[in-house]
């Protein structure tokens, strides 16, 4: 199969403005998102899938420089956008990929793409989030093109088209539903945050790079990550009141497979 991941990038986020052009080891974090994407064993074109506006050009330009494909469309739609960009170049099958997650580690990309391919006959939608037990920010879902065209056609809510999957994994009765839980037993997805959404997780992700990043070894692993940790548990500490926090708190009204054990509001920030 024919294989797009397409990594969702925009410059203006609302909690962390300008996020995916902050620096780590020299370069902007979505430039050293990319290059880990790229360093996975599955074949796959990987597309960038940034807005039309004006304030995105510095994605586009960055994707120019790194010789990525880039495609820009609709800032909210999300769900359209995917789809789009997968169609742009000619995809069988998509892979939704945050931008915000430069901490990823290629072997996960790798093990739920290849789960798909060994199962595609099986399952509309793979993805090692339903439930989750990676540390948060391996997230990787996939799809082919053509369940993901539907839920581009039928998809009406906001937060549908805006998170772009959930029509999909939200009607287990309609759709075949697949998840790659993390080999190793452990459940960390509630207790380790290595997504860019604050201030603390730049600084957190920011922290993990000078530790572990260099020339000769410039893509490090989850295994890396958490020997890192054990030897210096401080760093966990600098973003550890957003453990567990993720948009489904704002939707549990609306969800129906998601229930508020998967997800947690914001901590106080600690007194000085």
């Amino acid at each position: 199969m024919n294989t797009a991941i397409v990594i969702q990038a925009r410059v203006g986020s609302s909690r962390l403005p300008g996020k995916v052009l902050l620096p780590l080891a020299g370069k902007p974090l979505l430039e050293r998102m990319v290059e880990r994407v790229l360093s996975i064993s599955t074949t796959s074109e990987v597309v960038v899938a940034t807005t039309w506006g004006v304030e995105d050009d510095p994605i586009r330009a960055l994707c120019i420089r790194m010789g990525v494909r880039c495609y820009s469309g609709d800032p909210l739609d999300l769900l359209d956008r995917h789809f789009q960009a997968a169609r742009m170049v000619g995809a069988d099958r998509v892979a939704k990929i945050p931008s915000d997650c430069p901490l990823i580690d290629p072997a996960v990309i790798d093990r739920v793409l290849g789960f798909h391919l060994d199962f595609a006959r099986e399952y509309d939608y793979v993805s090692n989030l339903h439930p989750a037990t990676y540390p948060d920010g391996n997230d990787v879902e996939v799809m082919p093109v053509a369940i993901l065209e539907i839920a581009r056609r039928e998809a009406g809510r906001p937060f549908e088209r805006e998170h772009t999957t959930p029509y999909l994994w939200e009607r287990p009765e309609r759709f075949r539903i697949g998840n790659v839980l993390w080999d190793s037993g452990l459940d960390y997805s509630m207790s380790h945050r290595w997504t860019v959404d604050y201030d603390e997780d730049y600084r957190f992700v920011k922290r993990v790079y000078e530790e572990l990043w260099s020339e000769r070894r410039p893509v490090f692993s989850l295994g890396d990550i958490l020997d890192l940790l054990r030897a210096k548990p401080e760093i966990g500490t600098i973003n550890a009141r957003y453990a567990g926090v993720n948009w489904y708190r704002n939707h549990l009204d609306e969800l129906t497979t998601i229930t508020s054990a998967q997800t947690r509001a914001i901590h106080a920030a600690p007194s000085s």
